[in-house]
């Protein structure tokens, strides 16, 4: 009995590690093998375009409405994965659209994936909803290469949340401001530290060919009518 009471207590000490190596592995191996490009990055397109639904109506994020007036782009990330045990790992998928001054409308999307290391006591696990609105020039450029450390090549602040954070928006200087949701918390996981890199395989698989995020915004090269749903609900919520 003695040692099948040390077995189950080895066990219990070992799930937590072995779900966050899981976790690990899945932010440095974004594309899945069995999974289909095409179909993924279109379930991305889906879930994203119910992310700027979901927070557009949502009371407390009143400063990311209020805010997305005056973004020249976004970054949307659906199901931002957070785990933990001493150390922890966030990952997840995301999407890049931009604002063209010229059509008043956004081009888009370029994917890309999301992971970021974090150390000290910890433990546990969450999803989160998180929006990023890019606010300058500087901020769209800092996506146009192959990848960015967010708080590092670009500065990132979290966004007020909360009923009267419009209020709080006017002051706000920062090339991109991020607002997050998990099962009714907000704030979400810090993001500073965090690697975005480029998806060349969604990219690819979405819109036919290879391509870059400089062939997408700046070149205008390709478009999928695909994402057109996804585009007037931020041009919606942009002119709201």
């Amino acid at each position: 009995m003695k040692g099948k009471d040390q077995f189950l207590r080895r066990g219990k000490f070992w799930l937590p590690v072995i779900i966050l190596l899981t976790l690990i592995s899945l932010i440095l191996q974004p594309a899945p093998a069995l999974a289909n490009g095409k179909q993924e990055a279109s379930q991305l397109v889906v879930k994203a375009r119910f992310l700027v639904e979901s927070f557009m109506g949502d009371p407390n994020l009143e400063g990311f409405r209020d805010l997305i007036k005056r973004a020249k782009a976004v970054f949307l990330v659906p199901d931002l994965l957070k785990g933990a045990f001493i150390v922890g790992a966030s990952g997840g998928n995301g999407l890049l659209l931009v604002a063209d001054p010229k059509t008043g409308t956004w081009d888009g999307p370029a994917f890309y994936t999301v992971g970021g290391a974090s150390f000290g006591l910890q433990i546990g696990g969450s999803a989160s909803d998180t929006a990023i609105l890019i606010m300058t020039e500087r901020g769209i450029t800092s996506f146009l290469g192959n990848s960015l450390k967010l708080g590092a090549d670009v500065g990132v602040a979290a966004g007020p949340i909360g009923l009267g954070a419009s209020a709080a928006t006017a002051n706000l200087s920062v090339d991109l401001i991020s607002f997050s949701r998990s099962r009714g918390l907000y704030g979400g996981v810090s993001l500073d530290g965090s690697v975005v890199a480029v998806r060349d395989d969604l990219n690819a698989a979405f819109y036919g060919r290879k391509v870059t995020p400089t062939d997408i915004f700046i070149r205008h090269e390709v478009k999928n009518p695909e994402a057109s749903v996804l585009i007037e609900e931020v041009v919606k919520a942009a002119k709201k």
